[in-house]
């Protein structure tokens, strides 16, 4: 029996047969190199796009959840709907004592204010006057609904103990009557009669175009003065806000509990939070990523089969090139592992320029959103689909 080669002999014999396949596939592509770069240009299309569609995908996905989540951090409101007996005992509206009960209860819960609702038409000077939405809160409403201050402050624990005539002015009303935020501080103004001092503006964090409680023109006057005006204990809206965003939709149910169980059977509330707006959101981003995506695997595909189109091409224009090789006695594997290392050089190339221009390109809009989009997952993901592509 012939004896077998040592394996230190096999290792070096195919170290040096994959060193001289490298060099020849390097060879040919300098001898072709107008082939080369076009080939290579659709993997680099194929794997930019990818990396590009992946990140802005990821990108707006964050950008819209922070987005939603600017409205209120880990926000809870509540509401009185109506209910099917209100011939019998009136309208069984909440009330302040509602927020004590649900602050005692559920320990989640580390800010809440109630919110008294009322119209008002104020004199801005010069004979004009300006419809006004005035609304009612306590100071942890800044909390609770994720307001910026502008200018001047937010009134504070003091304020609403001592029932002072302060209020917290809108952006767009500052500057529609006193002309920029700074310049309302200390202006003066009539609520019912009654004088008021601006201490400050404010605006929503996220723009939320009169969906919210909170319209163009809107005061903010401390809780305890608006139930003076209005003379009721009862509340439009109360607000919660959650220590944790996991801990809100337990919370809701136990807030939902507590209001029912202060109140009559047939009395309907609303405890509603951000999170099933969150998930949908969530879910349309996740969709039009994936349509995205498709779109780009279909270009890297396509990518992939014009590689193996021009390497076909390639084999048939070499044909001489073939036989000498095997008559100087290269074997089929080994013919066959020099179009293969081309292929794979291609790819290779293709997809590492590809890589570095999808990661170049989006760099601005993934900081400017504050997202890391897992780069090093997208580029294993990458190399990985090349690869898959080269052995089809």
């Amino acid at each position: 029996m012939t004896p077998s080669r040592p394996l230190a002999e096999t290792a070096r014999r195919d170290t040096m047969l994959c060193s001289e396949i490298v060099s020849i596939a390097i060879d040919s592509f300098r001898a072709s190199k107008v082939r080369f770069v076009l080939t290579a240009l659709g993997m680099v299309i194929g794997t930019a796009s990818l990396i590009v569609v992946v990140t802005i995908g990821l990108t707006g996905k964050q950008y819209v959840l922070g987005q939603i989540q600017g409205i209120g951090a880990n926000m809870i409101y509540a509401y009185y709907q109506g209910g099917s007996n209100v011939s019998n005992g009136g309208n069984d509206y909440l009330t302040v004592e509602d927020v004590k009960a649900v602050q005692q209860q559920v320990p989640a819960i580390h800010a809440a204010s109630p919110m008294l609702e009322r119209n008002d038409r104020i004199a801005i000077g010069s004979g004009k006057e300006r419809d006004i939405l005035v609304l009612g809160v306590s100071p942890e409403y800044l909390t609770v609904r994720n307001l910026e201050i502008l200018a001047g402050r937010f009134f504070d624990e003091g304020d609403a103990m001592a029932h002072a005539k302060a209020a917290v002015v809108t952006q767009q009303f500052a500057k529609n009557v006193y002309g920029s935020e700074d310049a309302a501080i200390d202006r003066s103004l009539k609520i019912n009669g009654l004088p008021f001092t601006i201490i400050g503006t404010f605006r929503e964090r996220v723009e939320t175009f009169g969906q919210s409680e909170i319209a163009a023109d809107t005061i903010l006057i401390p809780y305890s003065v608006a139930r003076e005006i209005t003379g009721t204990d009862a509340v439009k809206q109360i607000f919660f806000s959650v220590t944790d965003a996991g801990e809100v939709p337990r919370a809701t149910e136990m807030v939902r509990h507590v209001i029912q169980s202060r109140h009559r059977a047939g009395s309907v509330y609303r405890v509603e939070n951000l999170t099933q707006l969150i998930q949908v959101a969530s879910r349309t981003a996740n969709a039009l990523t994936l349509v995205l995506l498709s779109v780009s695997l279909i270009v890297l595909i396509v990518s992939g089969i014009g590689i193996m189109n021009i390497m076909l091409a390639n084999v048939r224009t070499r044909i001489k090139e073939i036989g000498i090789r095997k008559a100087i006695g290269a074997t089929r594997r080994e013919i066959l592992l020099q179009f293969l290392t081309e292929a794979v050089l291609i790819s290779l190339a293709g997809g590492g320029v590809g890589t570095i221009l999808g990661l170049a390109i989006p760099g601005n809009a993934r900081r400017a959103a504050g997202s890391s989009g897992s780069v090093a997952l997208r580029i294993a993901l990458v190399f990985l689909l090349k690869s898959l592509e080269v052995f089809v």
